[in-house]
């Protein structure tokens, strides 16, 4: 088996974002993860929550890196990570709650975040709630000098990633039939946005 990753990012964000998410989760029975990535998140609020099934997802490739912590875990509400590739696979025929994402819309083409947001819609339950995590600009402006250095910083590692407009997700959000109902304010100049389906 391969050595367990480890992100400190991921592990530096853990609480506060737990802190955030948990009550809308309160009365979930079951959430997709989109981007599992090294499976620490997974881990850390599956184990929070025992009345949800958590199901881990991402692409293909990193499903070792999430096994890792899953079998050290063995918590057996966290499920094996689905094969996710928001563009090319097919998306889960099963309805969730609630789904959640962390750090993926600004690595991911801007397609994939088309395509992410419109699946997310699909899957979930009529008041599900989509929790997404990470950095947004407003009004086309960044948020801070240190936003401005990881934008630059994600360019110089693939052309097509960069933080995103919020009022840009806000109106596909908007077509995928869910509604804005919360926006926090988090460290290190992120951001939770919590959409919830209304059709």
């Amino acid at each position: 088996m391969e050595a367990k990753p480890f992100s400190e990012s991921c592990e530096r964000n853990k609480e506060p974002i737990l802190a955030v998410i948990a009550p809308y989760l309160s009365d979930a029975r079951s959430l997709l993860e989109i981007g599992s990535g090294t499976g620490q998140h997974a881990v850390y609020f599956g184990a929070q929550f025992n009345q949800l099934v958590w199901h881990t997802s991402d692409r293909v490739e990193n499903h070792g890196a999430i096994n890792c912590w899953l079998e050290e875990a063995q918590l057996k509400n966290v499920k094996a990570p689905l094969p996710l590739d928001v563009l090319t696979d097919d998306w889960p025929d099963t309805k969730f709650d609630a789904v959640f994402s962390a750090n993926t819309a600004h690595i991911m083409p801007w397609a994939a975040v088309e395509a992410m947001i419109a699946g997310v819609g699909r899957i979930l339950n009529t008041d599900g709630v989509f929790l997404l995590y990470g950095p947004f600009n407003y009004n086309g402006e960044f948020t801070s000098e240190s936003n401005v250095r990881f934008e630059m910083w994600l360019k110089s590692q693939a052309a097509h990633q960069g933080i995103r407009d919020f009022e840009a997700m806000e109106k596909l959000a908007g077509v995928a039939g869910m509604q804005l109902i919360n926006d926090v304010a988090m460290p290190a100049n992120n951001r939770i946005l919590v959409w919830q389906k209304s059709t």
